[in-house]
């Protein structure tokens, strides 16, 4: 590859462009983190909806947490009826309200629990939970169909725990680099944002199981063997991308990225039990992953325009301070406030409506702020929260 594919936090792979020469368009990254992220990327759509970018994606590449809330975008895009503006008008009730009703409830240790007295387990639970109450048994097919102009390409991003790398979820096929690729799967969307959000160890792996010769041998599937391609074993997909990056940098020239992640708080005196003490190490390994990737993207943006491994576009994080933006006109968002909505916990557990409408009123207040100071100076500064009374506190 070439030296301009180093300059980005992204792995080239084969079947890559030979170049770093990304198409003109638009891509949103939505990041892992539970219900605090899902609900959080809620009020990124709202934002970008109003100022009518969300009808200009041309894919949306997500993670984990990011993966439930894309995953009902995705399938309520037909019925959004964007108008000339490029605003839908039916966004509250195709997509926030289905979310926020999945966000009252628990899912994750109930999935624990059952995956201990049944066979399956949590991760297996979990793709019951988000068919009954999300999804049904509506397939990737029913994505919009790019090809046609139709939508954005969804991408829903998993881990495979057999290959060591991303196993991507989309209308158009699914596939891992290693292992092969199949074409228009009838793979349920439950499945794949079940496979894509697995935290391990106790919701993951998720298998897919496949027929003897259902994927398709491409050059570099150094993989493509049984043992690899007729049971696939899945987990979050933030272990390998943690932001959703991979599909997206290398494909397009302008990358929104909407970070809802955590952050490893200090701990003075660790645990030296192995349970704790593994979970610790793997906490500190995802956090280094996450901030890597995070300032080679800062470094891509801030590239000359045409520069090798140049980037327009925005990153916007639950832990962002908005006055780091430098806008007058920001919506009030005082730190200590949104600190304590970033430090909400990184579960698939129910979280009271007011906690919700501060994680969407978060995520579109510097969403807006991001946006208008790094993509668009033109655009109009938010007038309220979508959720005036709750605020960000």
């Amino acid at each position: 590859m070439t030296d301009a594919a180093t300059l980005l936090p992204v792995q080239f792979i084969p079947g890559d462009p030979e170049s770093d020469s990304p198409e003109e368009g638009f891509a949103l990254c939505l990041s892992g983190g539970g219900f605090r992220a899902m609900l959080f990327h809620v009020g990124t759509l709202w934002r970008l909806n109003e100022l009518g970018f969300l009808a200009r994606l041309d894919r949306v590449s997500s993670v984990s947490g990011g993966s439930i809330t894309s995953g009902v975008l995705g399938l309520a895009w037909s019925r959004l009826a964007f108008g000339t503006d490029g605003v839908s008008p039916t966004f509250e009730r195709e997509v926030v309200a289905p979310i926020r009703g999945f966000a009252g409830q628990t899912f994750d240790w109930k999935a624990v629990v059952g995956g201990l007295l049944v066979p399956g387990g949590g991760g297996d639970r979990m793709v019951g939970f988000y068919r009954d109450q999300l999804f049904g048994r509506r397939t990737l097919q029913e994505l919009p169909d790019d090809a046609v102009g139709a939508g954005p390409r969804f991408v829903i991003n998993a881990t495979n725990l057999q290959s060591g790398v991303l196993w991507r979820f989309s209308r158009p096929y699914m596939a891992d680099y290693r292992v092969g690729r199949r074409a228009k799967p009838e793979v349920e969307v439950a499945l794949a944002v079940a496979a894509s959000a697995a935290f391990p160890p106790f919701l993951s792996p998720v298998s897919l199981r496949l027929d003897e010769g259902a994927l398709e041998r491409e050059d570099g599937n150094d993989l493509h063997e049984p043992a690899y391609t007729t049971r696939i074993e899945l987990a979050d997909g933030g272990i390998y991308d943690n932001l959703g990056l991979e599909t997206a940098l290398k494909r397009y020239r302008t990358v929104l990225v909407s970070d809802g992640g955590g952050r490893l708080a200090p701990e003075p005196d660790p645990a030296d039990d192995w349970p704790r003490h593994l979970q610790r190490v793997l906490g500190v390994v995802d956090g280094q992953v996450r901030s890597l990737r995070k300032r080679l993207l800062l470094d891509a943006f801030q590239r000359p325009e045409g520069a090798p491994g140049s980037r327009r576009g925005a990153y916007w994080g639950i832990w962002t301070e908005i006055a780091d933006y430098g806008l007058a006109d920001t919506l009030p968002c005082d730190p200590a406030l949104t600190t304590a909505l970033a430090r909400t916990p990184t579960r698939l557990a129910a979280l009271d409506e007011t906690q919700q409408e501060r994680l969407i009123n978060w995520g579109y207040a510097v969403c807006d702020a991001a946006v208008r100071r790094f993509v668009d100076r033109g655009l109009p500064a938010a007038a309220s929260f979508p959720y005036p009374r709750a605020g960000v506190g």
